[in-house]
């Protein structure tokens, strides 16, 4: 199927499910979310998954239902839809989410197992990885970019107080996200442009953290 917009009804289900997270709201407008949000962004990814998925794998779209297990928040549904294209979780990532802010997108290292952090650190490090990160997050902030991740109060151990990109190293999690709010083009296939022209921006960051950090070879808890 061909990407042709979220559902007329997709912010209006979120808005909903935002006012009554509950398995009653879902089950009474659980079609409404197969037809307005899921199919759609399936289409966007399916559209998407050629130019994109060389090198990170196969597109997909996150499971609605959170997980609670120790979470003091016990609502079961996620507010919002997310897809994205990835070869390993904090390797770089391909990402785009509908929900009652709109449309947003993303890409980098959302997630860092101990085992990445240390690579990541040590790309860092280097006077070749190190500058080259730099130069592409300063891109990407003067595009319009908001860079944002956990980042330790203090510097990490074993890298001086002096360090030229001791900021960068701080970070336990580093990303890039840029959003629009609700507006007719969520109906059309101007999402779909926006999605694209923003995901080949995130590009050699992906790349970086792609061939820098990648995958974690340790199990998932």
């Amino acid at each position: 199927m061909k990407f042709s917009g979220f559902g007329e009804h997709a912010v209006e289900f979120y808005d909903g499910l935002l006012a009554d997270n509950t398995k009653a709201y879902w089950d009474d407008h659980v079609a409404v979310y197969k037809e307005h949000v899921r199919a759609p962004m399936e289409a966007l990814l399916a559209e998407l998954e050629p130019e994109f998925g060389a090198g990170f794998g196969e597109a997909k779209v996150f499971r609605p239902y959170r997980d609670v297990r120790f979470a003091k928040d016990k609502t079961p549904y996620k507010t919002h839809c997310g897809g994205v294209i990835e070869s390993g979780r904090g390797g770089g990532a391909y990402y785009v989410e509908v929900g009652p802010a709109g449309l947003r997108v993303g890409g980098g290292c959302f997630h860092l197992a101990s085992d990445q952090l240390a690579r990541y650190r040590t790309a860092v490090d280097t006077e070749l990885h190190g500058p080259a990160l730099e130069k592409i997050l300063a891109s990407l902030r003067k595009a319009g970019w908001e860079i944002l991740g956990d980042r330790l109060k203090s510097k990490p151990r074993g890298f001086a107080e002096d360090h030229p990109r001791l900021d960068l190293l701080r970070h336990r999690s580093v990303y890039a996200v840029r959003a629009w709010e609700p507006d007719d083009f969520l109906h059309e296939r101007e999402a779909l442009d926006r999605v694209r022209k923003s995901w080949r921006q995130l590009r050699k960051f992906n790349e970086w953290a792609r061939d820098r950090v990648g995958p974690s070879e340790k199990p998932r808890r």
